[in-house]
């Protein structure tokens, strides 16, 4: 289906407003395959809301990372997108597109505006914190990095059961996700100057940060660098269990899309193992085909829930 018929089933007319959903389309479309592939079993009127969110989300990261920029311009790009932030919340409108159409889907879905404020500050970590001892320092920056993701798409995919029920299983499976991305992209953060795995849990396998670093440099891993990043896909299991319930929570029309999403992100963790957790010469994903696998029997499911 295409952006227009998206934006006229979610009732988005204004044309300066239609542009700026557009334009976070083409950022879900470019940058996260499978969260784009998730959201097209999602209803037409919603998908420009998913879209938004995930458009705004994946915009301030990339100013984060971009690798050919220094500190200073890093900080000066993110507090710019903050003060934009803070000064459309308060006017109500802003130039820049993507925060336009965030702000709009926020006023559409009634998503608390501490849930982006929480999100920024864990943006501005990125800026200096470069890794976390515990698992509790790191789960002070995934709460805003990712529990808010999956408490702020929330109202847009609805559930059969208050909003709050829902929400610890919405945030956990946010948490799932990020937690799969720190363990596939080890080396990639590496080279970013950043660890994302709890200090303590690796040193209890006798790992630390200059180990992976000779890993990494080598393009090879040790039996102690597998112990210890079994043991985080085990950890992470234990998050996508405690998100599971959830599904089940959110309106039928929804089910599909968060199940794929689940079981392709789930995937990863799957091919971790099976390179025998060598995530340091190598990036795992999942293959096309077994997207199309998992995506074509739950589009028949959403188109038939959407359609009862």
């Amino acid at each position: 289906m295409s952006a227009d018929r998206e934006l006229d089933a979610a009732g988005i007319a204004e044309p300066q407003l239609r542009d700026a959903y557009r334009r976070c389309r083409a950022l879900n479309a470019e940058h996260g395959r499978t969260y784009y592939l998730a959201t097209r079993m999602l209803g037409p009127e919603q998908r420009p809301a998913v879209h938004a969110l995930y458009g705004f989300a994946r915009w301030v990261d990339d100013i984060v990372d971009e690798v050919h920029s220094g500190p200073e311009r890093k900080a000066e790009g993110l507090a710019a997108v903050e003060a934009d932030l803070a000064s459309a919340l308060d006017r109500g409108t802003s130039s820049d597109p993507v925060v336009a159409a965030l702000l709009d889907t926020v006023r559409r879905y009634d998503i608390p505006t501490a849930h982006l404020r929480d999100f920024m500050a864990s943006m501005r970590m990125d800026l200096t914190v470069t890794d976390y001892a515990t698992r509790a320092e790191l789960m002070r920056y995934v709460h805003g990095s990712a529990a808010v993701i999956g408490l702020q798409v929330l109202p847009v995919l609805g559930t059969v059961v208050p909003r709050e029920e829902a929400e610890p299983a919405a945030a956990a499976l946010g948490i799932a996700f990020q937690l799969t991305n720190f363990i596939r992209d080890v080396g990639e953060d590496l080279d970013r100057g950043r660890v994302y795995l709890p200090a303590d849990e690796l040193a209890a396998f006798d790992v630390d940060r200059d180990r992976l670093a000779w890993a990494r440099a080598a393009g090879r891993v040790d039996d102690r660098i597998r112990a210890a990043l079994r043991d985080q896909v085990h950890r992470t299991r234990e998050v996508y269990g405690r998100a599971l319930p959830g599904i089940a929570m959110l309106a039928p029309r929804s089910r599909p899309c968060v199940s794929t999403a689940y079981r392709l992100y789930g995937r990863i963790l799957d091919l971790v193992e099976e390179a025998d957790h060598d995530v340091l010469s190598r990036r795992v994903a999942v293959s096309n085909g077994r997207r199309l696998a998992v995506a074509l029997p739950a589009f028949a499911r959403a188109v038939l829930a959407r359609t009862a």
